[in-house]
């Protein structure tokens, strides 16, 4: 079984990414997660939302992947312990001595060894799978041929999971060091400043420090800024090397971005046969220049174009309920007017619009926009809407 497994920084993200197809999720609890405090759950709040992803026959696991010093493994054996109690599908660990620790203090949890531990081999590969591993996710350096052999080599059991889409660090298997040099915000231990994003100019000491710029754009460059992942187009190619679990990255990202990635490739995974409309889908969720990344080899033009963050649609809203007499209840999530066209974005439908005709208050009253974040509202709609699709605007005209 091919596994579509969608990032879950937090309980709304993962509730989209269940309902737009994911078949797993991945998430923090209270430590040694790897991402900002935001994505952070507590025990009580892990252990709820386990209930509820297992409720809908769906799979969690808990990352805890961040690389421990001496200190950590006074309070690690006990919150692995915890985390096998409340029910977590797997852990995900970087760190060799958390892996032997953890396969010690919770034997019967799974174990999947991150792709922060650059495991690009099948010697590595085999190596993590005696030492307990179920599940190895592959450095994002490797090309499909060399998945392939890693795949002919190792174990059947041993699962092997890829990123497929989202963020790529300008560092080996994401290890970087520039946000703990520049900023003492350590990547490895959670905490990046993303300093790889900065658009940076050189400087001439000898001439008073003039600054200029590495190629002439309005707003500088960002050399050490690298493109992002988009697998869409060859999703079987990559199948058939041997990866049973399609991995988004985005757990800072919103749930909009959620909804539209696992959407797309949900679509894609179940042969889906317009790419060209799922690359579409793609393109309306935030992001940098696209590449294949290392899938076919030599990684070419790695920085992104010095443009940032780009996408071709605005989230405006989430549907709260069913679609009765014509209308539909929403949360506003960006403002939007009468007589703007929306689009749909759902797991149970694909390429409708609507022109929206008017807008409700919760009092009935008629609006001509819609101004405030998270407002409650009512809008015609054509089509029979679901709790949990989402409307958007297009704004890059094709």
């Amino acid at each position: 079984m091919i596994e579509l497994l969608s990032p879950g920084g937090d309980f709304e993200k993962i509730k989209t990414a269940l309902y737009f197809g994911a078949d797993a999720v991945y998430c923090g609890g209270p430590s040694m997660h790897l991402r900002a405090k935001p994505t952070a759950m507590s025990m009580e709040e892990l252990s709820r939302t386990i209930d509820i992803v297992h409720s809908a026959g769906k799979m969690i696991y808990v990352t805890v992947n961040a690389y421990a010093r001496n200190e950590d493994f006074d309070y690690l054996p006990e919150y692995i312990k915890g985390l096998q109690k409340i029910g977590a599908d797997a852990i995900i660990v970087s760190d060799i001595g958390v892996l032997t620790m953890a396969k010690e203090a919770a034997p019967e949890l799974p174990v999947h060894v991150s792709t922060q531990a650059s495991c690009l081999n099948y010697s590595a590969a085999n190596t993590y799978h005696k030492l307990g591993a179920s599940r190895i996710i592959l450095g994002r350096e490797l090309s499909i041929p060399e998945i392939k052999e890693l795949r002919d080599k190792t174990p059947p059991e041993l699962e092997l999971e890829a990123f497929v889409h989202g963020a790529m660090c300008m560092a080996y298997s994401g290890r970087c060091l520039i946000s703990a040099f520049m900023t003492s915000r350590d990547s490895n231990r959670g905490d990046c400043a993303q300093p790889c994003r900065w658009k940076y100019q050189l400087v001439d000491k000898e001439k008073s420090e003039e600054q200029y710029p590495i190629y002439e754009t309005s707003d500088g460059t960002t050399i050490l800024s690298s493109r992002d992942l988009n697998t869409i187009r060859f999703v079987e190619e990559i199948k058939a090397a041997g990866i049973t679990s399609f991995k988004i990255e985005g757990r800072m990202k919103s749930p909009y971005y959620v909804a539209t990635v696992t959407g797309a490739y949900r679509r894609a995974l179940d042969g889906f046969a317009d790419i060209d409309l799922l690359e579409r889908e793609i393109y309306a969720a935030s992001h940098r220049d696209f590449s294949s990344g290392f899938y076919f080899g030599e990684l070419k033009n790695a920085p992104a174009s010095g443009d940032g963050y780009v996408q071709d649609c605005t989230f405006i809203a989430v549907v709260k309920g069913e679609t009765q007499n014509g209308r539909v209840h929403i949360q506003q999530r960006n403002r939007f007017y009468v007589g703007e066209t929306l689009e749909i974005l759902s797991p149970n439908s694909i390429g409708r619009s609507f022109a929206v005709e008017s807008i409700q208050d919760d009092g009935g009253r008629e609006l001509d926009y819609a101004p405030h974040p998270q407002q409650s509202l009512t809008v015609n709609c054509p089509y029979p809407l679901q709790e949990g699709d989402i409307l958007r605007r297009r704004d890059r005209k094709e």
